[in-house]
């Protein structure tokens, strides 16, 4: 189903309407997300913030298309996207989205430069030129000096680093990240949004990050949603979260 826009509107990216999502625990229904509307704009960085259990990570997983709402729709610049099966979701996702998450899931039988590869070869990239794009990421962020090392190895802030090349290798129009700073201390923590926010900037990923953490936010100074009761309840444009700007 495509959605019509106008030249003067911003370009909507992805648009969330009428969106509801249940689960099903032990014999009860409990609604995550109750009838939310979100367009999310090419090119821009969104922090979504609120209490724990309100949502986040649950739209996070619906936006990246990890799961399927119950209700509503999600528009991927004119496609309704659950309207595909699960082999091509799989495919459009593995093509469109990045995701880092708090835990960075990488394997650990595998080294930093295989790890970051893996998308790219699961996509069906030669592995000559998967090896050439992992390689150059992981030199972007930082870690040019650990490709070969296996990433039981490396600290915390350098797994998170693999997982955010991982992220990236096959140039993702949308990265999705999932409180990425929950498992760092806050230096190596703030060193990650830094790295974000840069990545961002320089290859205008549309960039959407669900955190609890109000000075992460507040480094940011870009636009926030706050999450309650599984509903948007504030849509700041910039500046400091909990102030006006």
């Amino acid at each position: 189903m495509a959605v019509a826009s106008t030249a003067a509107s911003p370009a909507v990216k992805i648009a969330v309407q009428g969106l509801v999502k249940t689960f099903t625990t032990n014999g009860n229904v409990v609604e995550v997300i109750k009838g939310l509307d979100l367009n999310v704009y090419a090119g821009e960085t969104l922090a979504v913030v609120g209490a724990s259990g309100v949502g986040k990570s649950t739209l996070l997983h619906i936006l990246g298309t990890l799961e399927r709402p119950t209700r509503g729709t999600v528009i991927w610049e004119g496609e309704e996207v659950f309207t595909l099966d699960d082999r091509r979701l799989a495919a459009f996702r593995n093509r469109k989205v990045g995701f880092v998450f708090q835990f960075h899931y990488l394997l650990p039988e595998f080294d930093a430069l295989e790890n970051v590869m893996m998308p790219a070869l699961i996509a069906r990239v030669p592995k000559s030129k998967a090896r050439e794009d992992a390689e150059a990421i992981l030199v972007r962020v930082g870690l040019q000096h650990r490709l070969r090392h296996r990433v039981s190895t490396l600290s915390g802030g350098e797994q998170q680093r693999v997982a955010v090349a991982r992220a990236l290798v096959l140039k993702p129009e949308v990265l999705l990240a999932d409180e990425p700073t929950g498992n760092l201390d806050s230096h190596t923590g703030a060193d990650i949004i830094d790295l974000l926010c840069a990545i961002r900037e320089e290859k205008q990923t549309t960039l959407v990050m669900a955190t609890h953490d109000a000075a992460i936010v507040d480094s940011m100074r870009k636009r926030v949603i706050e999450l309650e009761y599984g509903k948007v309840v504030r849509d700041q444009s910039r500046g400091v979260y909990g102030q006006a700007y």
